[in-house]
């Protein structure tokens, strides 16, 4: 079983958008796909509540809910929505929970500064250190072309962990969201920038180098 995090203790980093698409994509290439929500605000599952009939299934499950039901046998991939605000043993549970993270980052001071004090807590984690899970980072949310995309970019190297992909700040998502399903499943033609842009995450998650 396939079991990815989206992870950020930041708020408004683009955790349940992140999320929602790759259990998106996974459902789309014909895999049995659970979206696990850990966050009691339920993003993630309202998200899914919108989806029409008529797409390929993802079951949700209510993940902050003590005792909610495990991904079932035979479930290919689980997609796990983070919370915010998770930090000291809340957050090492997390790291527990999945194989690979993904980090989105958002190209804005405040998020920068964040995110690198997070990667370095996460950096000292023991399964981090010890290879136990992956992490890498996605740029989120990103308009090409400004002085703080440039900032991003000179920040993501520094950090010396993988850079999955880079995201634009795209009304396709807003779109998507609204009517549960995922940039994959609007018409190619309005979205052939978005999905080459997810190319390189897919590609990433895809290769060793995200698998323990």
């Amino acid at each position: 079983m396939r079991s990815i995090m989206v992870l950020n203790p930041k708020g408004g980093s683009g955790k349940s958008t992140l999320a929602t698409n790759l259990a998106s994509y996974y459902a789309s290439e014909g895999l049995d796909v659970v979206l696990a929500d850990l966050d009691h605000q339920g993003s993630s599952l309202a998200w899914l509540q919108a989806r029409p009939a008529g797409r390929p299934p993802i079951r949700g499950i209510a993940a902050w809910r003590t005792g909610a039901a495990r991904p079932a046998r035979g479930t290919d991939v689980v997609i796990y929505d983070s919370p915010a605000a998770a930090h000291g043993k809340d957050l090492t549970a997390l790291l527990r929970k999945a194989e690979t993270f993904l980090i989105p980052v958002l190209p804005s001071p405040i998020d920068m500064r964040a995110a690198a004090d997070f990667v370095g807590w996460l950096k000292h984690n023991s399964r981090v250190s010890n290879k136990q899970v992956k992490i890498a980072l996605v740029a989120n949310k990103v308009r090409q072309y400004t002085n703080i995309y440039h900032e991003l970019e000179t920040f993501l190297k520094r950090q010396r962990v993988p850079v999955a992909a880079t995201l634009r700040d795209s009304m396709n998502y807003v779109r998507a969201a609204e009517r549960g399903i995922g940039v994959f499943e609007m018409a190619p033609y309005a979205t052939a920038v978005d999905r080459e842009q997810w190319a390189p995450l897919l590609s990433y998650l895809r290769s060793k180098r995200s698998r323990v």
